[in-house]
């Protein structure tokens, strides 16, 4: 929160709000307001490192000058003076280029106006405005499984296209992985002002990195302003969605909660399940043994008291590390069972609320909040993605895949070093013997070793060897008795779609196609499946680039101008070309064995069974972008 409460005068209200400016983005707000860039020189360019405090190094007599151009600026807006003209293209290209703290590359620029919203045209608003298109949508029906953020973004954009459709849902309530996951400490690892869906920022988070209940909220307010709560059946299961050959249509089974089942028929299917919604219990002797109180993180116990308990978390990966800190206080004993040690990405806000001061600008001064939001996407996407790049020259990657990556180790280690000073057995403990990027890292502000050191905790490392009625026994063969076991085990993520059946051309089953590896052009479309596609599909995972929120309206512009497509040629079915699928994945997993995540050595839940990387994408996020502006009709057999 700012210092000082909101003064009443307009000017004092400037000056307290302008003191919590991100200063790079108001620089770029200060151009949009006087429609003059020569502050924009080399001696005001923002310069950022990784564990920099965002304001790009500038002496705080450079942020002063921005603050005082910026109140005078608003002054004049608020005496009546109009906004000039915007800027033009080449200084929107060296706007981009000075917040950034670095060149861009060209092929960008396309894409990151569209996400700065000043795109001549944004491509993923549906513009089914003909009357041919309108007639066409009005006929079609899409059944849509699953409404969390990517089921909720298909209505939304469905229903700007006038494309009816209905929507599957499993829970009594939109909002998908943040309805269903209560665990404490439960929150967003990217900042909101880009966890959000572009054409509805929200000014007014009250956390950098929100909580669960602000996430669900914010998915829960999007269903009621678009009125989808109609156009969705809560707690109904698909059981089934099988292609009909002689229709070309899908026939979708669903069951509600009392056990009746009806078939509903549509154009096309939009699965939108999700990855990390399916919780995956250990491979461990005995789990269903212990006699007390035992849960997935995803489940949570909320009737369960910890206080002064005995309590045991099995795991440290990114939902351990949100809950640990969040017991530890409250528990008699914590033993936390530790596979592998994930990496801490230094967060200083990760628990920080937002400042007032902040909420105002986003709200009130022009452009500020675009040029935010480009900031973040920038810096915490493609911008730091060179750091997990393979370095063929490089010797050994046990340990790192690069120079920068190994300088990167370097930096990561010794902040963890200064958090725990006087714990060496610790700092051994904690220290990954994986290279940065191979597996999730996590959002660090320092509570997660506090939590561990504290004298109630043990980080124990010896492997599990069985799950016992008191306790766990580990393989030197003691026995930790404890009155309640936590499992943060992760998900059944590279077992996509697992929750139905899928039966395409043929009656072949997709589960039986795959075989435990799952692939998909894009990430959305399969040959021998006409007309079905999924979002957050194989390979559609980021690791250090990115939100999730991009890839869905990616996904979902691509699929909608699909429909589109139908719509516009009178076909009834798309469906993928083999040889396009196969080369697609060939570059997938020939680009994923580049990246740290890829080296043979790294073992995580990108790879699937067989060892493969079905999770990430491997490029940079502005192929992703151009890749799914629309489909390319020479990649499908349209019929």
């Amino acid at each position: 929160m700012s210092a000082a409460a909101k003064p009443n005068d307009r000017a004092s209200e400037i000056e307290w709000a302008l003191k919590d400016a991100h200063i790079p983005s108001l620089m770029m707000a200060l151009v949009h307001l006087t429609g003059d860039a020569s502050h924009l020189t080399a001696d005001m360019k923002p310069v950022y490192d990784f564990f920099g405090d965002g304001q790009g190094g500038l002496a705080p007599e450079k942020q002063q000058w921005v603050r005082d151009a910026a109140k005078k600026a608003l002054l004049d807006l608020e005496a009546g003076k109009k906004l000039p003209p915007p800027p033009d293209a080449a200084t929107i290209r060296k706007m981009m280029d000075f917040i950034a703290g670095a060149e861009i590359p060209e092929r960008y620029v396309p894409f990151l106006k569209e996400e700065l919203g000043i795109a001549v045209e944004d491509t993923r608003q549906p513009k089914w405005d003909t009357p041919k298109l309108k007639d066409a949508a009005a006929k079609m029906k899409i059944v849509i499984i699953g409404a969390g953020l990517s089921g909720i973004l298909s209505a939304i954009r469905l229903q700007q296209a006038g494309v009816p459709f209905e929507v599957i849902e499993k829970n009594e309530d939109v909002g998908g992985t943040w309805f269903e996951n209560a665990y404490p400490g439960c929150r967003v690892d990217n900042p909101n002002h880009m966890y959000s869906f572009s054409f509805e920022p929200n000014h007014d988070w009250p956390y950098h990195f929100s909580t669960q209940n602000v996430l669900y909220d914010y998915f829960r307010r999007m269903a009621d302003k678009y009125g989808l709560r109609k156009h969705i059946r809560f707690e109904t299961q698909v059981v089934e969605a099988a292609f009909d050959e002689k229709s070309s249509r899908w026939n979708v089974r669903v069951r509600d909660k009392n056990g009746k089942e009806e078939t509903l028929v549509a154009n096309a299917v939009i699965s939108a399940v999700g990855q990390l919604n399916q919780p995956k219990m250990p491979d461990i002797k005995g789990v269903g043994s212990f006699k007390g109180p035992a849960f997935h993180t995803a489940r949570w116990r909320q009737d369960v008291d910890l206080a002064g308990k005995r309590v045991a978390v099995i795991g440290t990966g990114a939902t351990a590390f949100q809950v640990i800190p969040e017991i530890a206080p409250k528990v008699g004993k914590l033993l936390v069972f530790q596979r592998s040690a994930p990496w801490l990405g230094p967060t200083p806000n990760y628990h920080d609320k937002v400042a007032d001061g902040k909420k105002w600008l986003l709200e009130h001064v022009p452009y500020y909040d675009k040029w935010y939001r480009f900031w973040l996407f920038w810096t915490l996407t493609d911008g730091i993605l060179a750091a997990v790049d393979v370095d063929p020259a490089w010797n050994d990657t046990s340990r790192s895949v690069s120079p920068m990556n190994e300088m990167l180790r370097g930096m990561l280690v010794e902040k963890m070093r200064e958090q725990i000073p006087n714990r060496p057995d610790l700092l051994e403990k904690v220290t990954p013997n994986y290279p940065f990027g191979s597996k999730r890292s996590v959002r660090d502000n320092g509570v997660y070793l506090a939590a561990l050191a504290r004298e109630n905790v043990d980080l124990i490392t010896t492997g599990i060897e069985e799950i016992t009625p008191k306790g766990i026994r580990t393989k030197d063969g003691v026995e930790h008795e404890v009155d309640v076991i936590i499992y943060g085990t992760g998900f059944h993520a590279s077992d996509f779609l697992r929750t139905y059946k899928i039966v395409g051309r043929g009656g072949v089953e997709l589960h039986e196609r795959w075989k435990g590896d799952a692939r998909a052009y894009l990430g959305m479309t399969v040959p021998g499946f006409p007309n079905f596609f999924t979002i957050y599909g194989p390979n559609t995972n980021i690791v250090v680039n990115g939100s999730i929120i991009f890839f869905s309206e990616a996904s979902v512009r691509y699929i909608v101008n699909a429909l589109k497509l139908l719509a516009e040629t009178g076909a009834a079915t798309m469906e993928v070309k083999s040889d396009v699928h196969d080369e697609f994945n060939a570059r997938v997993d020939a680009e994923n064995l580049k990246m740290a995540w890829g080296v043979p050595n790294a073992k995580s839940w990108y790879k699937n069974s067989i060892g493969r990387v079905s999770q990430n994408w491997p490029f940079r996020l502005v192929d992703y972008w151009n890749a799914t502006i629309k489909p390319d009709p020479k990649d499908f057999t349209i019929v």
